[in-house]
């Protein structure tokens, strides 16, 4: 069984003037989304082989993630062992796979980056910090640049930024375009995932606003959620934002990366938004240069059921290394 595997796109996606003019056009059709997206769990099904494949894939589009208050150096350590070897390794040769997979990234709060560069080194797996006073966002400015700066010093060579959303439900668009610039500036070299908390943003319209923006700021990835949200990743707002990342790939020719975060926590689940991005974006946007998905219990749900392939029986989650 081939894997394919992705790194983060060298080209990166550039600045973008401000332009309200997406913003102005934005149209969205809810009845319609909601429709589309209800499809996309019955429509298609993926079976034995081909849906093992897909389940390996979405191993290496995880974003593993910790973000817990009782988060200890031992607890992330663990998590960055899981991250090296996602799925043991006896049953990657009996699902035929020839080589290790890895997860896509490990997330973790500022205060772990260090430990977590530590325990990933030489591994290639970049180490992702949530800032700008996640999950909220409601911190001073200066105090979210110094966050970033703090994080990217560390060892992190990738930001999850969040957005303050009440430049959002205002339709301050300027005060947005100029925050995440000055974060996305702030970020370096390091990519910058923009998370738009969309369970905050009152409508799918300024979902997709906010997406534009974000976009034109040089956002390298648009995230959903932070996870701590009562709504977090939906499909209908997958839709939408997909459809962002679509238009504005044909608008100026840069391939902006998805993530959506929080609630994901079954295989079917982790298919579905693959098939999403194959149908809305296409097989590129299916590999972890341009896709993540944010999630912490995942990972279990995943090997049981190639378990399930590989040997026809479920194994009991006591048997499950934890993450």
């Amino acid at each position: 069984m081939t894997i394919k595997t992705a790194t983060i796109q060298n080209e990166r996606v550039p600045i973008q003037p401000f332009d309200l003019g997406p913003v102005e056009d934005t149209k969205v059709n809810r009845s319609a989304v909601e429709r589309r997206a209800s499809t996309i769990p019955t429509r298609r099904t993926v079976k034995k082989e081909f849906q093992a494949a897909w389940l390996l894939q979405a191993v290496q589009n995880i974003d593993l993630t910790t973000l817990s208050g009782d988060d200890t150096p031992g607890t992330v350590r663990r998590l960055c062992a899981k991250a090296r070897y996602p799925i043991r390794a006896e049953l990657l040769k009996d699902l035929g796979v020839e080589k290790p997979i890895t997860t896509g990234a490990v997330c973790v709060y500022h205060s772990m980056v260090a430990t977590a560069v530590d325990a990933l080194q030489g591994s290639g797996i970049p180490v992702a910090a949530v800032s700008t006073g996640f999950p909220a966002g409601l911190i001073p400015f200066t105090q979210k640049i110094a966050e970033i700066e703090a994080s990217v010093k560390a060892g992190a060579s990738e930001i999850d930024i969040v957005i303050s959303r009440q430049h959002v439900l205002t339709q301050n668009w300027r005060g947005l375009y100029d925050e995440v610039k000055a974060f996305r500036e702030t970020c370096g070299d390091a990519h910058m995932k923009t998370i738009l908390a969309t369970g905050e943003l009152g409508t799918l319209k300024n979902v997709m606003r906010a997406s534009f923006i974000c976009m034109q700021a040089g956002a390298d990835f648009i995230k959903t959620s932070t996870g701590k949200e009562p709504t977090n990743a939906t499909l209908p707002v997958s839709l939408v934002m997909t459809r962002a990342i679509r238009t504005y790939y044909e608008a100026t020719g840069y391939k902006v990366g998805f993530k959506p975060a929080g609630g994901i926590r079954t295989a079917k689940q982790s298919v579905d938004w693959l098939i999403l991005m194959k149908e809305e974006l296409g097989e590129e946007w299916m590999r972890p240069n341009l896709f993540r998905i944010g999630a912490s219990a995942l990972l279990n749900d995943i090997e049981r059921q190639l378990e399930h392939f590989a040997y026809g029986r479920y194994a009991s989650m006591q048997y499950q290394a934890l993450g």
